[in-house]
């Protein structure tokens, strides 16, 4: 059923830009027969609206990836820099927020970690909508910051690190089965934000896969069941990526792909100082738009990945 509502959705779309390039050739004519060269900025500036909505149908078409369709399990680590790497974990996750928002979907904090000073030292989140893990598969790897410290009084430029990691979300009637022997489960108390009451009952929950070494974590939720429920999600997807990739190495190779988090490693940079810029290094899409990248505006960069990580595939 899903796979059908998936195709109905894509034959849905295709009919409706259709029609939209339809209306847009007729208007053309009109314009072209009258003259009237109003209508005429009015069908460009549609023209290129529709383009960029082209673009992103056909990327989505090439979406075609066994868990290219399902939720993202999303995780942030501050690295290299301390205070400066933990404030940039935090920017790092309101810019997906803001990504998450505008795309229409929704997102469940599972678990964070406060820096000592400032900002996040870790961040895992569940982000829920069609085609996440298909589109966020683009941002695994290590962001590097380039800024004038607003933590520093001498005003000196820093440059500050954070790694990103995507793996889907499964789901509950996978084969993965967990023997209760296989696995260590401890409570503790939520920290952060939260309210009297979360802060003093033990409801969070980590849970240990021992024959992996997996540790999962959830303590948003007030209900320590509802944790455990959630780092038991969590732990599944985690397995299942394992197996997926057949045995211990290649899944460390899976991990070990984003590098160290510090200097050389990095997929993407942000600079904010001496000049204005993002680069992605693996495709060389770059823009000046810095603010417009902070508030969400990622669609570019997820896009050239797409039609770079394709024509890998292509080429092999």
């Amino acid at each position: 059923m899903s796979q059908t509502d998936a195709l109905k959705n894509l034959c849905g779309t295709w009919e409706k830009l259709n029609s939209q390039i339809d209306e847009l050739l007729q208007l053309e004519e009109i314009a072209n027969s009258e003259n009237d060269e109003n209508m005429v900025k009015e069908i460009q500036a549609d023209t290129l609206r529709m383009n960029k909505e082209l673009s992103a149908f056909e990327i989505h078409n090439q979406l075609g990836g066994e868990f290219d369709r399902n939720n993202a399990i999303f995780a942030i680590h501050a690295g290299a820099g301390g205070t400066e790497s933990c404030d940039w974990a935090q920017m790092l996750s309101r810019m997906y927020l803001r990504w998450a928002e505008a795309k229409g979907f929704s997102v469940e904090t599972v678990d964070s970690l406060d820096g000592d000073e400032a900002g996040l030292k870790s961040i895992t989140m569940i982000i829920k909508g069609n085609f996440a893990y298909g589109l966020l598969q683009s941002e695994i790897g290590v962001h590097r910051l380039v800024r004038i410290s607003p933590f520093d009084s001498n005003k000196r430029r820093h440059t500050s690190f954070a790694s990103v990691d995507v793996i889907p979300e499964v789901s509950d009637d996978t084969d993965i089965i967990i023997e209760d022997k296989d696995i260590r489960i401890d409570t503790y108390r939520a920290s952060g934000a939260g309210g009297q009451h979360i802060n003093k009952t033990d409801s969070a929950v980590r849970i240990t896969h021992l024959p992996t070494g997996i540790v999962v974590q959830s303590q948003n939720d007030r209900s320590q069941i509802k944790n455990r429920a959630t780092a038991m999600k969590l732990l599944i997807a985690k397995l299942y990526e394992l197996r997926r990739e057949k045995q211990r190495e290649s899944y460390e190779k899976h991990y070990n792909e984003k590098g160290a988090i510090e200097w050389g490693s990095q997929i993407r940079s942000y600079v904010f100082m001496p000049y204005q810029m993002v680069k992605d290094h693996r495709t060389g899409c770059e823009t000046g738009q810095v603010n417009a990248v902070m508030d969400g505006d990622l669609d570019e960069f997820i896009n050239q990945f797409l039609i770079w990580k394709i024509s890998k595939k292509g080429a092999k």
